[in-house]
């Protein structure tokens, strides 16, 4: 184990449990390099069966630099439709060759469009549209370019099988695309959000400028951390940041001075995005759960006493377990050899909590560890009921992810297999142990 990327550190991924030097080299050359392809759980009926009784048709489409949320408006603006009429199981990354399911609503074969970039195909018709978690995971085939030590890929294969006990097996941490890649932002705003701090979440978005940013967009949020005038902010902020004038619109319309006016301005946002402030605020303290569980050295792979463990979802096809957080088990001292059974045949994981209302910490270590990180961030449970969108009742996590990983060299290309919320530049970043930035 060694100490991670100071940005890693920054979103609680403090460590890579491989020892060995990393490959080096950076991912996305081109978006080619980067392939993701859906291991779908939606069945279609055949494209001649009754609109009137499946009304939606199916398509695969395979999307080269598309943004899954670009691609939908575009397909529904060349479709004359709303883009609610377009669904969709999982959010892709843009620079990639991605593969996923759509179901479109009330549209013709015939009707679909020609897009730059796009392959269709038609699959078939449904009852019922796409919903979000709708796939049991993701294929990748991912390609490193200028990797400064391509051998060294074995040695850290084998030190993530020691850790897997057999299998390639890394901590299933939140990637730091979760806290934003260039920015990561996202749960400072969702931390303030908890704590009641609605104008110490909108200051945390609006300032904090960030090297990477270009030097207007530093100087716009230089000012707003300098002088709160939101009205030079608004004049200063370049009109592609849209989210952050929409707040500022709010903050010049209301005054900007209470707490309810920066409460509204964050709700002028999409709710999408005001979740998601609080989701990576929940993913943050998870990580640094994770993080904490490794310093201490209590097993992933396995449970001890204290620990929460979920069941195996049984629906879920034999070579690709997912983790059922509705089935959990509180582990005894009594029950601990019973539970590392089913663990080492993939029937339950250890889990750790996203912390919302409804959250019961562990006990034994793996509570002491929980409730350490929640003290630590001036959190507990309830902090969680908050309005609107906002709110989170929490849920738990498996804490391991294993994958079936090959390595090819020449060029340097990784192919494995994740389970559906599982992140795969977590499994990569133990092999380049680089700048996350070289990641995204």
């Amino acid at each position: 184990m060694r100490d991670a990327h100071p940005r890693e550190r920054a979103v609680g991924m403090e460590y890579y449990v491989s020892d060995a030097d990393g490959v080096g080299g950076h991912l996305r050359d081109r978006d080619s390099d980067f392939r993701v392809r859906e291991v779908e759980a939606f069945e279609a009926e055949p494209v001649d069966s009754a609109t009137s009784d499946y009304p939606y048709l199916v398509v695969r489409a395979t999307l080269r630099g598309w943004d899954t949320n670009d691609f939908a408006r575009q397909l529904a603006n060349d479709l004359e439709m709303s883009r609610g009429r377009v669904s969709w199981a999982g959010t892709k990354d843009k620079h990639a060759v991605t593969t996923q399911l759509f179901t479109l609503q009330d549209v013709d074969p015939a009707d679909l469009p020609e897009l730059n970039g796009v392959d269709l195909e038609v699959v078939g018709r449904a009852g019922r549209a796409l919903m979000f978690g709708d796939l049991v995971g993701n294929e990748f085939e991912i390609t490193v370019s200028d990797a400064d030590a391509p051998e060294n890929a074995a040695i850290i294969t084998d030190e993530l099988r020691e850790f897997g006990d057999g299998d390639v097996a890394v901590p299933n941490f939140f990637g730091q695309q979760r806290f934003g890649s260039k920015r990561p932002v996202t749960h400072e705003v969702g931390l303030a959000i908890a704590r009641d701090d609605w104008k110490g979440a909108v200051m945390a978005y609006l300032g904090n400028p960030e090297d990477e940013e270009p030097e207007g967009t530093q100087e716009a949020r230089q000012l707003v951390d300098e002088t709160e005038d939101w009205q030079a902010a608004l004049d200063a902020f370049p009109h592609r940041l849209r989210y952050e004038r929409s707040m500022l619109h709010v903050l010049v319309e209301n005054g900007g001075t209470d707490p309810e006016d920066f409460r509204e301005a964050l709700e002028v946002l999409p709710e999408n995005l005001q979740s998601l402030f609080v989701h990576a605020a929940q993913s943050y303290a998870y990580n640094l759960m994770l993080s904490k569980r490794l310093e201490r050295g209590i097993p992933f792979t396995k449970p001890v006493a204290g620990d929460v463990v979920c069941f195996s979802d049984r629906d879920a096809p034999a070579d690709l377990p997912l983790p059922d957080t509705d089935r959990l088990q509180r582990v005894t001292e009594k029950r601990v050899d019973t539970i590392a059974r089913h663990c080492e045949r993939g029937r339950a994981f250890v889990t750790a909590p996203l912390v919302g209302t409804e959250t019961e910490l562990g006990d034994g270590e793996p509570g002491e560890i929980e409730r350490e990180v929640l003290d630590d961030l001036g959190l507990e449970p309830g902090d969680f009921d908050l309005p609107g969108e906002f709110y989170s009742a929490g849920t738990r996590r498996a804490i391991l992810v294993g994958t079936d990983l090959t390595v090819e060299e020449d060029p340097l290309t990784f192919s494995f297999t994740l389970p559906k919320g599982s992140y795969a530049t977590v499994v990569l970043r133990e092999y380049l142990k680089a700048d996350p930035l070289a990641l995204s």
